[in-house]
């Protein structure tokens, strides 16, 4: 019997991987990171602590990234990075970036998210103590 001609399905071809899995990749990566993916998008936690999540407020662009970070950190970044991160008047009391997911390369991405565990994971250590009754 005789082939025929066609599509071929080859085992060595990968899936392409989508901005969506590199931020989870990279994100797992991070010490005490879980995916907190719910039905409005994804976000993942360190620590119990909101990280980063998808941007639903309707002035963020499609495919945008909420990234919590200080405020002076955010200063920092959004010079570094001007194509990939901004921020719309309804985040800027918020202590938190919008990113570009598409535009980020994974080391972009790393970086942002490394500062924004930081951030995340301090605040989570100074709330963790304040809150502990003190020993006497």
């Amino acid at each position: 019997m005789a082939r025929t001609p066609g599509k071929r399905k080859s085992s060595s071809r990968r899936k392409r991987e989508t901005p969506t899995d590199v931020l989870r990749d990279i994100a797992l990566q991070f010490p005490d990171v879980e995916d907190a993916t719910t039905d409005r998008g994804i976000a993942f936690k360190a620590r119990g602590r909101l990280l980063t999540c998808a941007a639903i407020n309707e002035s963020a662009e499609p495919n945008t990234l909420v990234i919590r970070i200080s405020a002076e950190q955010r200063a920092r970044l959004m010079a570094a990075y001007p194509d990939v991160l901004y921020l719309t008047k309804h985040y800027e009391k918020h202590p938190a970036v919008l990113a570009r997911l598409e535009r980020l390369d994974r080391e972009s991405l790393r970086d942002i998210l490394g500062a924004a565990w930081l951030f995340v994971t301090e605040k989570a250590v100074a709330r963790k103590r304040s809150s502990s009754p003190r020993k006497r």
